[in-house]
């Protein structure tokens, strides 16, 4: 298998699933589609890999088809070495001449931002539909990678009636770092700091060169690093978060997908509150949250105690800083008033940035040490669980289930509360263990179920005389 190029960090899986792919073991015609939104690192990683296999690489842009057509037949032309440019009057005999390119030579062919190319041409993907059909008839040896960063595009490519389902045998998302490979990425030891730079930067590989490797030098300099990096109008990661937008094609009316985003990163997180939020009707937001899915920007999550209840949270650190703290003083901001804005963002920051992300990380953390309940989760999530007798509603931030067992008690491995900013005690417990006798009533498997106190500055002594509690903290969190 091909090793992975020193250059790339972590990527393991990704690198191990591409080698492979671009492995020649057989006669039959390969198709991949590999999918990721910008900043991710797949241009890195495609690039990579066609320069290790010799491979030809086309990265498209946005033009339109005769303008496409012209510097993708010179950009193949040049990877055969032609003594001459290559003249395509179409994409059918494109696609025809890079198939039998690939079959001839037995090299990979990678094209990179497919969007651009399917809209100036929406009939590319029945045209390579088609080839790949023939190719199999003909047991062609052809190997093709389609990439693409507009994740509403990509989701459509091997869906419902698309042209390209069930051609494929390579769906790879890169996705991003989680918070404990983005903490080794930017060098930050200091784990409370590491969170903070997390809640703002995410998992994104591309920021840390944004900022021209820019890290916070200690918990000191949190706030100088947040002034000068991702406040300073200077810097690419300053306009990040509106170009996360723009780049999607199926967002026409950015105003109110920019309202929807802010009504959730304000913590409206229904859909009713959503649209009372933004001043529409619940039917009129829905086209909006499903290109919002689409496009990998929000998710939309089931409560775990009542699936027909949902609720939407942004995947995006970097959108929810920006809905928080920067659109509200966009104007303070490109004139340079940083400091301005940033102190008078304390508030908003800890309550609707840090801690949501905070609470994030904490369910993320059971995927990542997935024994520490003593079984294999089958569901992590949050919920509600109403108290009909003290007429009040128990909100449990991390709730682990097992696996669903067909006919048996759904079982609940542990329940956990999650606070950043305060430290935990006996009281929050008994909160947990009220949630967990009321859904012992309800008909859940609670004998095992373990109460989890997870924070971000400790807890008290209280806890100590708890034995069916495990306190999570930042050392813990981290490993």
């Amino acid at each position: 298998m091909l090793p992975k190029p020193g250059e790339v960090f972590a990527r393991d899986f990704e690198w191990q699933r591409l080698a492979r792919f671009a492995e020649r073991s057989s006669m039959r015609p390969k198709l991949g589609v590999v999918s990721g939104r910008r900043r991710q690192g797949k241009t890195f990683l495609m690039v990579s890999l066609a320069q290790q296999t010799g491979g030809f690489y086309f990265s498209a842009t946005e033009a339109t088809e005769t303008e496409s057509l012209h510097l993708f037949a010179s950009a193949l032309a040049e990877h055969v070495g032609a003594s001459a440019p290559f003249s395509f009057p179409s994409w059918d005999v494109a696609i025809q001449q890079l198939f039998a390119t690939s079959a001839e030579r037995r090299e990979l062919m990678v094209i990179d931002e497919f969007p651009y190319l399917s809209k100036a041409a929406p009939a590319l993907p029945s045209i390579i539909q088609r080839e790949i059909d023939r190719a199999v008839s003909r047991n062609s040896p052809v190997s093709l990678l389609l990439c693409g960063s507009a994740m509403s595009v990509m989701g459509r490519l091997l869906a419902g009636n698309a042209p390209l389902r069930g051609r494929a045998v390579l769906e790879l998302v890169l996705r991003p770092f989680d918070f404990r490979l983005a903490a080794r990425y930017w060098g930050i030891t200091d784990r409370r700091l590491a969170v903070q730079a997390h809640a703002i930067v995410g998992g994104t590989p591309a920021y840390l060169p944004f900022v021209e490797d820019d890290v916070p030098k200690g918990p000191d300099d949190f706030d100088d690093w947040v002034r000068r990096t991702v406040l300073d109008p200077g810097t690419p990661l300053f306009r990040e978060a509106r170009y996360l937008l723009g780049e999607e094609a199926e967002m026409r009316d950015s105003a109110m997908y920019h309202s929807v985003l802010a009504a959730v990163a304000a913590g409206n997180r229904t859909r009713g509150a959503i649209s009372s939020y933004v001043g529409r009707k619940a039917t009129d937001i829905g086209h909006h949250l499903n290109v919002l899915e689409d496009c990998c920007l929000l998710r939309r999550e089931p409560d775990a105690f009542r699936p027909s209840r949902s609720i939407y949270r942004i995947c995006e650190p970097l959108v929810t800083f920006y809905e928080v703290i920067m659109r509200p003083r966009w104007g303070f901001l490109e004139s340079g008033r940083a400091e301005n804005v940033w102190a008078d963002s304390g508030a908003r920051f800890r309550d609707q940035v840090l801690g949501p992300h905070f609470e994030e990380m904490c369910r993320q953390f059971v995927m990542l040490e997935p024994d520490y309940f003593g079984g294999l989760p089958g569901e992590v999530g949050s919920g509600i669980v109403t108290d009909p007798v003290r007429r009040e509603q128990i909100e449990v931030d991390v709730v682990v289930f097992a696996p669903a067992m067909p006919g048996e008690q759904r079982r609940v491995l542990s329940l956990g509360e999650v606070k950043w900013g305060k430290a935990m005690g006996s009281g929050h417990v008994a909160r947990l263990r009220r949630a967990r006798d009321l859904l012992d009533a309800k008909g859940y498997d609670v004998r095992d179920t373990v109460l989890t106190c997870y924070s971000g500055v400790g807890f008290d002594a209280s806890l100590s005389g708890e034995r069916d509690v495990r306190a999570v903290g930042l050392d813990e969190l981290y490993g």
